[in-house]
């Protein structure tokens, strides 16, 4: 860090930003429940008081001061069960139709008004991938800004609610640092744009690569060679493509599939010799068959940092038995040849940078000659800039002007920029360079609470708050040209059709791709995809390009469903998948080649379709190992469905797997539901728990649970090697809803899912509105999700359709 600006800027921050964060107090009137008091008294208090309390509720000392969080909550489960018919139970009620709705109308209006009265979006910070999107949106770089800043809070699985978005001194400290790393990238260090140069490379010809030729690796006659295994050492690193400076480059691999009829796949990925670091995976392609008369060329654009190399490691031509047996020389099998690989770059669109152009637009900045002109010839010659300032008060208001209107998402005006003009001053008088001192009041814009916050201190939001609202749930940055000339001309909130046309145009952009990201990572849990590895023994089709295909499937599918505006049940029941030939032949799925994914149209009856049959998800929600019935339902019962699972009650544990294989979970569950306090949950929970054992922990359909220990020997190879596992009990995925309604299979629960669409999207509504508003939906919110919802109907609840719908709803324009 530059040590010119530390200390009492980062103080001086500290209280600005801290001042902001003062707890913001709803006061609501203490709503009178005594009306409901005598309905609830005579018709549930044989069963919930003091002495038996059933399912920890004694109404006799439930409190009525809705103004606490947990007291509200309890209110409304209360109302919900009423109105589910739960309570009171069909075997002892008493209660008439007419008491029921009289005793739920008090209920709601009760309810809502004191939810109504205490809603809305604490002052929310921007979330860590926010930061970094809008930062290097703004000055044009591509830096990793994640990594520097404390992991953000979540709530329900969201990383965008503002009240689990804290801010500490420490965080603001990270601030100011990433605000210098991406200064320091954008200001241009030379005055003439550097050069876009080609290099080629080949392993035959790469340091060291001698010790690997016709060992590990084969040399043909053309001078390619050869990569027969997937996995191992030497590793496809070529030393040669070592990149200098970090930027956009273009990656050419010249080469053919060799001894093989079919296409053969491999990743490009960057490596390098540091720890601890980033191994970006760049993609996987499919590379022709040819010979030395017919090299193809396969070629990306992607960012490389500096010191990065390129690697290339081929998948599914492994077979290391044969190799080992036959030598390299003599096996037949096929293998990927590589002539040589090129990189391009840097690939520059503009000079200078946009963030150079951002920051010196209009400032006189000059290179500052060295002692020695002749310096300036030499190859290690670093030059020095200054900015020249005759009337620095004025110049740096303008310029600062400018910085924080991109900075701040809206005009602003000489007092808002007035104190980061006088911390440029002050830093001048002690006597630091102007560039310096224009850096710090920089900084200090990019750590004010106007830039990390959204701030929406009215309920009804103005038009540039609304474009932010907007930008950020769809795109994950700033407002782009368009939508801030809009909120300019007080379009968005005056122009009811405003708001959708431009959300229409954001899906429709690559940075939607940003939302497929983030909001699958937070509905779906994907962030967590790697949080689990799957025991080699148990699993041993499992591997890094199936991991990186099932991610891929969930988010191209969810993008699929937007951009054609499929119906809700979609994510239940689809008659398509989003595959390539991993996914495929992990699947069970033919006639599907190549690693590029698109949409595989699927039988009527067959068992994948939809969100919960993709293995991401089914990953996600098992242990790595072992599935459980409670969370898999769990998982279904809140992110598909929208319906909240209570926490277990205190000092009942939780039931583990038999490791052994002996006993099915199924079969501890029996037994665990049989305890009064867990029996209600668990009628709910566990009927989707126990469709989803059909499928096991890498996505696998299974018929029977695979084991280490006691089961029935499995004959099968797997790249080369007999595998380990042996077979377990038989899957039983048969089960009862709470309604009744039975099912034999996954396929005939995914039926009972489907059929109650309004139900889905009403989920799905509520989970989009969390996700881009900040907060939670609570029960006022509940009439404008149903009127969002409704409205939707008439064309099957299309996805898009219920987005649009949404973003043009009281909540979305509300705080």
């Amino acid at each position: 860090m530059n040590q010119s600006y530390q200390g009492v800027p980062l103080k001086r921050l500290l209280i600005i930003v801290l001042s902001c964060l003062q707890p913001i107090v709803y006061t609501t009137s203490a709503q009178d429940l005594e009306n409901a008091t005598p309905l609830l008294t005579s018709h549930c208090a044989d069963c919930h008081n003091a002495v038996s309390h059933e399912g920890g509720l004694d109404l006799s000392s439930l409190s009525h001061d809705l103004t606490d969080p947990g007291i509200l909550a309890r209110w409304v489960r209360i109302h919900d069960r009423i109105s589910n018919g739960e309570m009171p139970p069909a075997d002892a009620n008493t209660m008439t139709e007419n008491q029921r709705a009289r005793l739920l109308s008090t209920l709601t209006t009760t309810i809502t008004r004191a939810h109504d009265s205490g809603k809305g979006t604490v002052l929310r910070r921007l979330n860590r991938r926010e930061y970094e999107n809008t930062m290097n949106d703004l000055f044009g770089t591509n830096l990793q800004l994640q990594e520097l800043l404390p992991e953000d809070g979540r709530s329900h699985g969201f990383d965008t609610i503002g009240e689990a978005l804290s801010i500490s001194a420490v965080q603001m400290q990270r601030y100011l640092e990433a605000a210098e790393a991406v200064i320091d990238a954008a200001i241009v260090s030379t005055i003439a744009k550097p050069q876009n140069t080609t290099t080629s490379s080949s392993y035959a010809d790469t340091r060291g690569g001698e010790n690997f030729l016709g060992k590990n690796w084969l040399q043909l006659d053309d001078g390619a060679v050869v990569f027969f295994r997937q996995w191992g050492y030497p590793t496809g690193m070529l030393r040669e493509t070592n990149v200098r400076t970090a930027g956009r480059y273009r990656i050419r691999v010249n080469g053919y599939a060799y001894q093989s009829d079919v296409p053969v796949t491999f990743s490009i990925s960057g490596t390098t010799f540091q720890r601890g670091v980033e191994q970006p995976n760049w993609g996987y392609y499919s590379m022709p068959v040819g010979n030395d008369s017919s090299v193809h060329t396969v070629e990306i654009e992607t960012w490389i940092e500096s010191n990065y190399m390129v690697r290339i490691e081929p998948w599914g031509i492994d077979d290391a038995y044969e190799i080992k047996n036959k030598g390299i020389e003599n096996y037949r099998g096929p293998g990927l040849a590589i002539k040589s690989i090129e990189v391009e770059g840097p690939l520059i669109d503009e000079w200078p940078l946009r963030g150079h152009k951002l920051l010196f637009d209009g400032l006189d900045r000059q290179e500052v000659m060295p002692r020695n002109p002749r310096d300036r010839e030499r190859s290690y010659y670093k030059p020095t800039f200054a900015l020249m300032l005759n009337d620095a008060g004025p110049q740096v208001t303008s310029a600062l002007k400018r910085v924080a209107t991109a900075a701040f998402r809206r005009d602003v005006n000489d007092a808002e920029v007035k104190p980061f003009v006088e911390l440029f001053l002050a830093q001048q008088e002690d006597g630091i360079s102007a560039e310096e001192a224009y850096r710090a009041a920089v900084v200090a814009i990019f750590c004010s609470p106007d830039f990390l916050f959204l701030k929406e201190p009215a309920r009804q939001l103005n038009d540039h708050q609304l474009a932010s609202r907007l930008s950020y749930a769809l795109t994950r940055t700033s407002p782009d040209t368009e939508l801030s000339a809009a909120a300019d001309q007080q379009r968005l909130c005056n122009d009811p059709a405003a708001l959708r046309i431009h959300a229409s145009r954001f899906m429709q952009s690559t940075h939607f791709d940003r939302f497929v990201t983030d909001f699958t990572d937070s509905w779906l849990n994907l962030r967590e995809i790697e949080f689990t590895n799957p025991d080699k023994a148990l699993f041993p089709e499992f591997d890094e390009y199936l991991q990186h295909s099932m991610v891929q499937e969930t988010r191209a599918f969810l993008k699929e469903i937007v951009t054609r505006d499929l119906p809700v049940t979609s994510i239940v029941k689809s008659d398509f998948a989003m595959l390539n030939e991993r996914l495929a032949e992990h699947y069970g799925i033919v006639d599907v080649d190549g690693p590029q994914l698109r949409v595989v149209p699927l039988p009527e009856h067959a068992v994948r379709g939809g969100f919960l049959t993709q293995g991401a998800v089914l990953k996600v929600s098992a242990n790595g190992n072992h599935t459980s019935p409670v969370v898999r339902g769990v998982f279904v019962m809140e992110r598909i469905l929208g319906q909240k699972v209570p926490p277990p009650p205190p000092g009942v544990p939780g039931v583990e797997p038999d490791i052994r294989g002996a006993t099915t979970l199924r079969e501890l569950l029996d037994k665990h539901r049989n305890v009064d306090s867990c029996r209600s949950c668990h009628q709910m929970i566990d009927p989707p728990g126990f469709a989803l054992e059909s499928f096991d922990p890498v996505g696998l359909y299974r018929d029977r649970f695979r084991s280490l220990g006691e089961g029935e020997r499995v004959v099968r190879r797997i790249n080369g090697n007999n595998v380990r596992y042996k077979l377990g009990p038989p899957v039983d995925a048969t089960g009862a809803l709470p309604d009744g309604r039975t099912f034999d299979s996954y396929v005939q629960f995914r039926e009972l899912l489907a059929s109650d669409p309004h139900r889905l999207a009403k989920a799905f509504v509520t989970t989009f509105l969390t996700f881009s508003t900040g907060r939670e939906m609570g029960f006022s919110d509940r009439a404008e999700i149903e009127r969002i919802t409704s409205s939707t109907a008439s064309v099957n609840y299309g996805i898009r359709s219920l987005i649009l719908a949404s973003v043009d709803s009281s909540i979305f324009r509300r705080k």
